[in-house]
């Protein structure tokens, strides 16, 4: 009987109400907390935004390059040729 009594106190002592400011407390902590995770989503949504720019931006830039690469090529294909027809 005894220890259950004891095991019975022990559970209204982590029951026990909380005070007022207590609660007020933790309700603006949770307040901003959720707060602080509303930015974070928007901040990683306008993060996810850049990236996608960046990648396409990488896409067109590569796809210069190889442009310009095969066109510096066929100059000096043409420069080659040019030297041998004379």
């Amino acid at each position: 009987m005894r220890a259950a009594s004891i095991v019975a106190q022990n559970r209204e002592d982590r029951m026990a109400p909380m005070d007022a400011p207590d609660i007020d407390t933790l309700t603006q902590r949770i307040t901003q907390l959720i707060d602080v995770c509303d930015q974070l989503k928007l901040q990683n949504q306008h993060l996810l935004a850049q990236e996608r720019l960046w990648r396409d931006e990488r896409v067109q830039l590569i796809e210069k390059n190889d442009l310009a690469r095969q066109k510096v090529e066929a100059m000096i294909l043409r420069l080659k040729s040019l030297e041998h027809d004379s």
